[in-house]
């Protein structure tokens, strides 16, 4: 079992950075895949970043690359997302998602509010 806790969410202007973090509870973390999603006003859930257990790889969905960075330290048991030059359609509920075999865990999510 895997308790996931996200932070670093609040408003921001357009242009702006906000990191987020997800701490994780379990001595497992570090086998763990982690992701970032989000869910905006009215739309679906979409991927937002991905990092393999190690952080040897990571993934991005094509509106966030060459502005967003996923990363871990998995002796703070913690994943972090780097956002930067922010846009208003960056606005979302952004949740961490832990993954390991079939065994998916979710956080409650941070609100991320981006003003133009």
């Amino acid at each position: 079992q895997v308790q996931l806790v996200e932070s670093g969410g609040g408003l921001v202007q357009a242009g702006g950075s906000l990191r987020l973090s997800c701490a994780a509870s379990g001595r497992t973390f570090s086998s763990y895949a982690m992701g970032w999603f989000r869910r905006a006003p009215g739309k679906e859930r979409e991927f937002v970043a991905a990092i393999t257990w190690s952080g040897g790889s990571t993934y991005y969905a094509d509106s966030v690359k060459g502005r967003f960075t996923i990363f871990r330290d998995n002796a703070k048991n913690t994943v972090y997302l780097q956002m930067n030059s922010l846009k208003p359609e960056d606005t979302a509920m952004y949740y961490c998602k832990a993954a390991y075999g079939p065994s998916r865990y979710w956080g409650q999510g941070t609100q991320v509010t981006v003003s133009s």
